[in-house]
């Protein structure tokens, strides 16, 4: 048990993932877990599920933890953080998991010197994800240990000592799930149109997918060797990658992850980028 107090600000999905590993780890109790959103209904709903103390003021929320997390959507942050500016107890820890937001901005964005800057991805939220995080010089060993354990609710995790690390990781393993996703659509829908019903497309990619990552797992061999174990002279599998190379499937994924890599960057950056609200997710602040 931490026995922290713990302020999320902004309590969208991952957010929700975070408090809720925090409790089913009995790493904190509910009533050390506040919640801070513009949407009321968002706060008693958390309230309801986890036993949380939801606030409708982010600054008030705040002043009162040990542990501030900030979870809020890139372009939200400027206003964010100058409604919290002043607000944080100077003992206290902040802990982002916003992509793109260095130590930099952040430290300036508060005016406050103890930062983790940390990128989850989505299987976080049910405790299989994995957190690539580094620290500000001002954060303590304890400090430290804290942020391992909250980040640790989440799955597994991964400190590095260069920032630059982090917008890599924003585009390799958190915006990875997204890749997945579409590699399994774009799957499921071959199926149905070879002529399978969905529900059992869907079935054979999910556990084809699932168990050849188990395979890997508990292989000693390079991912290449495993595929070369797979692909026959002149079989199936030798006609479907001939075809995946002519397309460029490769340099498709490559070039995705560098442009992912990129726009990491760009949210960085001092000046927000507007995105209009029919693309923001309602998960969010």
């Amino acid at each position: 048990m931490l026995n922290k107090m713990i302020a999320f600000i902004g309590p969208g999905a991952m957010g929700e993932a975070m408090l809720g590993g925090l409790i089913r780890k009995k790493l904190a109790s509910p009533e050390h877990l506040l919640v801070a959103g513009p949407r009321e209904e968002r706060g008693i709903q958390l309230n309801s599920k986890y036993g949380v103390i939801p606030f409708s003021d982010n600054a008030l929320a705040a002043s009162q933890a040990d542990v501030v997390v900030l979870s809020v959507k890139p372009q939200r942050l400027t206003g964010v953080m100058k409604n919290l500016k002043g607000a944080i107890r100077k003992d206290a820890l902040v802990i982002s998991i916003i992509a793109g937001a260095t130590l930099n901005k952040l430290c300036k964005g508060l005016g406050h010197n103890m930062i983790v800057r940390s990128m989850p991805n989505t299987p976080a939220q049910i405790g299989e994800g994995i957190t690539v995080w580094t620290v500000s010089s001002a954060v303590s060993d304890e400090q430290k240990e804290t942020a391992r354990a909250i980040l640790g609710a989440l799955g597994q995790e991964i400190f590095v000592e260069d920032e630059h690390y982090l917008d890599m990781a924003t585009a390799l393993s958190g915006t990875g799930p997204a890749y997945v996703f579409m590699f399994m659509e774009a799957m499921i829908d071959a199926g149905v149109h070879m002529g399978f019903p969905r529900r059992i497309a869907e079935q054979l990619v999910v556990q084809t997918i699932r168990g050849s990552v188990d395979f890997y797992k508990t292989n000693e061999l390079h991912v290449a060797a495993l595929r070369n174990q797979v692909t026959s002279p002149g079989g199936t599998s030798a006609e479907a990658l001939y075809y995946l190379e002519k397309a460029g499937f490769r340099t498709a994924i490559s070039r995705a992850v560098w442009a992912a890599y990129q726009r990491s960057l760009e949210l960085g950056k001092e000046q927000p980028v507007h995105i209009p609200d029919s693309h923001q997710s309602e998960n969010e602040q």
